[in-house]
């Protein structure tokens, strides 16, 4: 099910989570939907009284009929893009609407389909995203300009503060920590904290991707593993393939630390910035642990 922000209303309509009824946009709101459940936690959080948030893990997705009438109320839709969230571009062409504003994230961000499409855990990204949606929700509601510049305002110096200080202090205390990642959802976050992610790439997008891993990657991952290479093992919770426990399993054997992350909101209820501080917490304290720091 779609996420529900209404700032207006969405795919993801504020508050919706992955409720069965279709969104119905509130008089004088803006009908806003999103595909993923992080966008619209974002989404709803700046559309606050105005708009309306959408939740959905895009891996087992399956359109329903109140999702497309969704969308062909929506004045506003948020996608991932980047190859990520197809279903999601489909079902808005297929439910045209004069003057919706489509955001498209990786369209945004200059990027195409082969790219990593976990922008998300990419603070510049997240940054842009936020200024975008504020904007877009200034051009369909003009006389609310200035309630959305405060929602804007607030969002950032109050909501995303811990996110901040923590990835602040991170980089500041551990940067440079090798550490090892099973999925290339963790690459743009690790690159912001300043850790030296040993992973080869090309193993952590296999896994992100569910194709079969490369035995070169296999036998460089476990011995990184096997050798404590990594002070750190970072692993999506979500997605736990055979690779992946092989590793988690030699990391334990080493005594390495490991910690946990998520593709999408975890719980669901959370916001994105609960959701990411509280892994930002635990990085923390596995990092503590690792090097006594």
């Amino acid at each position: 099910m779609l996420s529900c922000a209404l700032a207006g209303s969405g795919l993801l309509l504020a508050g919706c989570a992955r409720s069965t009824a279709s969104p119905v946009a509130s008089a004088g709101k803006l009908p806003v939907v999103a595909a993923e459940n992080f966008w619209g936690s974002i989404a709803s959080q700046l559309g606050g009284s105005k708009v309306v948030n959408p939740n959905t893990d895009p891996h087992s997705y399956e359109a329903t009929a109140s999702d497309g009438a969704a969308i062909a109320r929506s004045r506003m839709a948020i996608v991932n893009g980047i190859g990520y969230d197809g279903w999601a571009s489909k079902l808005i062409a297929a439910n045209p609407a004069s003057g919706r504003v489509v955001l498209d994230v990786g369209k945004l961000l200059g990027l195409s389909e082969g790219e990593n499409p976990h922008q998300w855990y990419s603070p510049s990204s997240v940054q842009r995203v936020i200024a975008e949606i504020v904007l877009d929700y200034e051009r369909l509601d003009p006389k609310d300009t200035a309630y959305f510049e405060q929602r804007g305002a607030a969002f950032q110096a109050r909501e995303l503060a811990d996110y901040n200080r923590l990835r602040s202090a991170i980089r500041a205390r551990y940067g440079g920590v090798p550490v090892g990642y099973s999925e290339s959802i963790f690459q743009p976050l690790g690159e912001d904290l300043g850790l030296r992610l040993l992973t080869p790439y090309s193993f952590a997008k296999a896994v992100a991707e569910g194709v079969d891993v490369g035995a070169a990657d296999k036998q460089t991952v476990d011995r990184q593993a096997e050798e404590r290479s990594i002070k750190v093992w970072v692993y999506n919770g979500q997605n736990v393939s055979p690779d992946v426990q092989r590793v988690n399993q030699l990391a334990r054997a080493a005594h390495i630390p490991i910690t946990t992350i998520t593709e999408t909101l975890s719980p669901p209820s959370d916001t994105f910035e609960q959701w990411q501080a509280a892994q930002l917490a635990s990085l923390s304290a596995a990092l503590h642990r690792a090097t006594g720091r």
